[in-house]
């Protein structure tokens, strides 16, 4: 939907944290049969960042709610809505949401849930809150995405256990200084889809007893789909507005995997380094992927005022989902 003058929100700072623990390409090759080169040359990753001992999902998000917080210069006492966007939440219940508002120190007043639209989550985050902040209810939002990913790997699976890596990434929303603001947003998942990219364990679903509890992921067909879905999610958002790809100045999509951006910057026709990436350093960190990629283009100044900023995603479900933002 436009922006509207009335209803104008923008994301007034941004913050990410992501644990010390490096982790690169050749730790791996000890664990799996693996190397540096097979890992690179498939995925574009390098290394990536595990939590230690102690860290948890909550711990990465209230790093990321930190940073946000004083980059958008508000006490944590001005937020009034609080989502986090995570599927490896410390507990099954309560909220991961509610860990940080006591950490935070949030107001009771505070709306607190969670999300779990797997690597969309943070795009669903930020519709969702988008919509409640243009209802007038709310004033100012933080949104979270966070993910602990090593806690769902099995590190015998060479597959998966190469892909993803823990941190978060934080924005804070609020009234949008003039010119700038969230444009639109398109979400969506695919039916029949939940099958390539999944966790088979953990919720309500009885399991065979030794069955796998771990990320599960047909990988030839989740690159397909995700190609398709983040293009066709691009195009819907510019379309209706008039707007062409050749419009935006960064998207920052999903870091899955760097061949899927290649890929999707030749659909859209762009060069590729009008695609913000950092999928070598960090892995896929699920929810946290975009607003940690999104923190690092903002303080490598790649983002200037006036600029149209494209997120786009895809997640298990399959959700995908994308956001045009005027910064």
């Amino acid at each position: 939907m436009p922006l509207s003058q009335t209803h104008a929100i923008a994301i007034l700072g941004t913050g990410s944290h992501v644990p010390e623990r490096i982790v690169t390409n050749d730790d791996l090759a000890k664990l799996v049969n693996t190397s540096d080169e097979w890992i690179h040359t498939r995925t574009g990753i390098r290394e990536r960042r595990l939590a230690g001992p102690g860290e948890t999902t909550t711990s990465l998000a209230l790093g990321a709610a930190r940073a946000a917080l004083a980059d958008a210069q508000l006490e944590a006492s001005a937020i009034d809505l609080l989502i986090v966007a995570t599927c490896t939440p410390d507990l099954p219940m309560p909220a991961t949401a509610c860990l940080v508002q006591t950490a935070l120190g949030l107001p009771a007043t505070t709306a607190c849930f969670d999300l779990n639209a797997a690597c969309t989550g943070f795009v669903y985050a930020l519709d969702t809150a988008w919509a409640l902040l243009a209802s007038g209810r709310y004033r100012h939002a933080l949104i979270i995405g966070a993910e602990k990913m090593s806690s769902a790997i099995d590190w015998s699976d060479r597959t998966t256990c190469v892909l993803f890596g823990d941190g978060a990434g934080a924005a804070v929303l609020g009234p949008a200084p003039s010119g700038s603001g969230i444009v639109a947003t398109k979400l969506g998942a695919i039916p029949g889809t939940s099958d390539l990219l999944l966790i088979p364990g953990g919720g309500s679903s009885p399991l065979a007893p030794g069955a796998p509890r771990h990320i599960q992921m047909k990988g030839k067909e989740v690159f397909k789909f995700a190609v398709r879905a983040m293009d066709e999610v691009c195009r819907d958002l510019l379309t209706p507005l008039g707007l062409a790809p050749q419009d935006v100045a960064l998207v920052v999509p999903h870091q899955a995997n760097l061949r899927i951006i290649h890929a999707i910057a030749e659909y859209l026709e762009l060069p590729h380094d009008r695609f913000f990436a950092n999928v070598d350093r960090y892995g896929n960190t699920s929810a946290a992927s975009i607003p940690l990629a999104l923190d690092e283009a903002r303080r490598a100044g790649r983002l200037k005022r006036g600029d149209l900023i494209l997120l786009v995603a895809f997640g298990a479900g399959l959700t995908c989902g994308g956001a045009l933002v005027r910064w």
